[in-house]
């Protein structure tokens, strides 16, 4: 008898079963993690660098200079028409964060010493399609549906 047929076929589906939660869990947590940070850096331009104004030209001129010290440091996914989308998600976003009722702030998520409820529970890339969404009542409709149904990106298109 060799010697891996002394694995039952239960135990190693129960392993694998226990590493594929922990890997979906830990994607969910970073993908959080990371639209958390987004949201943060989309505030901290809008109201750090812009005074909460929309002044185009020193909004492209910080953008851009933005951009280039942020890529140097981090590599890609800082380019100026990513932190545009980060300072759009936060405008967009923080309308819902002041509406929001009491008990959806109980639960709480601590990024920098700062406290946020946590709300956003799908992917950057969910909320980059849910952003193109004008009606607010459409957007929250979708992303609703999106977490309910556990629905891809694509699916989220579709």
């Amino acid at each position: 008898m060799s010697k891996y047929k002394l694995v039952s076929n239960k135990l190693y589906g129960s392993i694998a079963k226990l590493i594929e939660q922990s890997r979906h869990i830990l994607t969910r947590n970073i993908n959080q993690a990371m639209v958390y940070t987004y949201y943060e850096i989309g505030r901290m331009i809008v109201e750090g660098e812009q005074q909460g104004k929309q002044r185009a030209e020193y909004g492209r001129s910080v953008l851009k200079e933005l951009s280039k010290k942020l890529t140097s440091r981090f590599g890609k996914g800082f380019s100026e028409r990513n932190l545009e989308q980060m300072r759009y998600f936060y405008v967009v976003y923080s309308q819902r964060q002041i509406s929001q009722t009491a008990s959806a702030k109980s639960s709480k998520l601590v990024i920098k010493d700062k406290i946020l409820p946590q709300k956003f529970q799908l992917s950057w890339s969910h909320y980059i399609m849910l952003m193109r969404i004008d009606n607010v009542d459409e957007r929250n409709f979708y992303e609703i549906e999106s977490l309910n149904n556990n629905w891809s990106l694509r699916e989220l298109v579709r």
